[in-house]
């Protein structure tokens, strides 16, 4: 009973959210609620709320301290160099524009945060895409998808999680994967290419003189995207009419919506030289403390949520001494703040619920009852395909110390290696980063402006495809 309702309400958050018949916060907190009632477990409703809320509150303080931080450092000019470097190598195409987001998510990846990778590629991407009038759920996709693939580095999570569970090292589950992983990881580029093609075959491409240069907007005439309007031919930020074709209804399919159609009028900030917020005398102390900081999360000095807050703190007072510029920069970042730790905390409902009711338990049961005896010395690959959905469905935690341990015992007795159950059950990381139990994508989506549902249905089936890839390439290289 248990199983099917913990599947229920799994099913019935997703339809919800990709309807966009509740809000992502909405659903995380009622939906829960009622299907705890439903179980005959009301009474414990609290209880389970508190256990998740305290699971998830380091988290929630990292992603309010980070955002903080980031957006101090985007203020003073940090990234204008990025942007502008990218803005150079991309010269206004679409394709170069998606492709760039590829390679600079997966080089922020390296850091191991999820959330830090997001707050930098969307902070150096997102006025490019704006003023170009790109998709930007096709922003989201691409980075959350590179982003997954590089997930799976040592002090990113799911690898010591692998190891810790099966008792193994982890350099020994990783480095045999590199070959699959770097497949994977050409996957998610071919993939921004194609979408790219795309973008410029809807926009066409403008010089770089063109996007640098403001000109008076022409009234954009709007169709019906999912529901809502949206300003035919993009999805929001202003700017001169494109040179070369655009598909007919451009702009009106799923997979271009980007949920953020009343914001065309947003001006392209991020390379203003005027904006007075800029601190250029201060530019190597922020680029050292935010090399710092970064050094010191990938060194695990500190818990992640202190060196936020201490950086957070230090790049204030240094950049802005004066008490009330201190507390504009706080306003100024309040409604990212807000959404983002208010969503991890909605999330903590969800996930309190389905684990302390017993839901997501009875669940893996049941997947791993069903796979065929048959199927025992192919348990490396059953693992694999299983890490798609389960970890989607699941946190990291419940996967690697819940289901990952059987599906190594089961594979045992078939003379399966724990390590090519550890490599498979990576595969589906890149599908787990657009997870709703994931804390870092409502980063993602809150600073890009897109509808949670709108990313779902653009990025599941690409990122479904991308961890495919990852595995396929792991049984050819004899890793899995």
């Amino acid at each position: 009973m248990l199983t099917i309702l913990g599947f229920a309400m799994i099913a019935t958050f997703l339809v919800l959210i990709m309807t966009k018949k509740m809000s992502p916060i909405a659903a995380l907190v009622l939906i829960p609620a009622l299907f705890c009632v439903a179980v005959g477990q009301g009474a414990q409703l609290g209880d389970y709320v508190i256990d998740g809320v305290g699971n998830l509150a380091p988290t929630a303080a990292m992603l309010m301290f980070a955002i903080v931080y980031f957006g101090v450092m985007i203020d003073v000019g940090l990234f204008d160099p990025i942007v502008r470097g990218i803005l150079r190598f991309c010269k206004a195409d679409p394709m170069r524009v998606v492709v760039g987001t590829a390679v600079l998510a997966a080089i922020v990846s390296l850091d191991g945060d999820g959330s830090t990778t997001f707050m930098i590629t969307v902070s150096a991407m997102y006025p490019l895409y704006k003023r170009l009038k790109m998709s930007l759920v096709v922003m989201t996709g691409v980075a959350a998808t590179a982003n997954g693939v590089m997930n799976t580095l040592p002090w990113g999570g799911p690898t010591a999680r692998a190891a810790t569970a099966l008792k193994l090292d982890a350099s020994e589950i990783f480095v045999p994967m590199i070959p699959a992983l770097a497949v994977g990881l050409l996957a998610v580029f071919l993939l921004a290419y194609v979408l790219g093609r795309r973008e410029r075959k809807r926009l066409g491409v403008l010089s770089l003189d063109e996007t640098l240069v403001r000109q008076p907007e022409p009234e954009l005439e709007t169709v019906t995207v999912g529901g809502g309007a949206a300003a035919a031919g993009g999805t929001g930020g202003g700017g001169p009419l494109r040179e070369g074709p655009a598909a007919p209804g451009a702009g009106a399919g799923t997979d271009t919506a980007s949920g953020d159609a009343g914001d065309d009028d947003e001006e392209f900030k991020g390379l203003d030289p005027n904006r007075p917020t800029l601190r250029p005398r201060l530019y190597w102390f922020n680029a050292g403390l935010t090399v710092a900081l970064l050094t010191a999360m990938i060194m695990e000095l500190l818990p992640i949520p202190v060196l936020f807050l201490l950086g957070a703190a230090l790049a204030l007072t240094v950049n802005f001494p004066h008490m009330p510029d201190q507390r504009a920069r706080i306003a100024a970042h309040a409604d990212n703040v807000l959404n983002v730790s208010g969503m991890v905390f909605a999330a903590a409902v969800f996930t309190g619920v389905l684990t302390g009711t017993g839901m997501v338990e009875h669940m893996a049961d049941w997947v791993v009852s069903t796979v065929p005896d048959a199927m025992g010395p192919h348990m490396a690959i059953v693992t694999g395909l299983l890490s798609l959905p389960l970890t989607y469905f699941m946190s990291n935690d419940g996967f690697y110390f819940g289901v990952v341990p059987v599906l190594a015992e089961a594979g045992a007795a078939h003379g399966v290696s724990p390590l090519e159950i550890a490599r498979a059950s990576l595969a589906g990381q890149a599908l787990h980063m657009s997870s709703p139990l994931v804390p870092a994508v409502y980063v993602l989506v809150g600073m890009a402006k897109v509808e949670f549902g709108d990313h779902t249905r653009f990025t599941v089936k690409w990122a479904v495809l991308t961890s495919l890839v990852v595995l396929g390439a792991g049984i050819l290289f004899g890793t899995i």
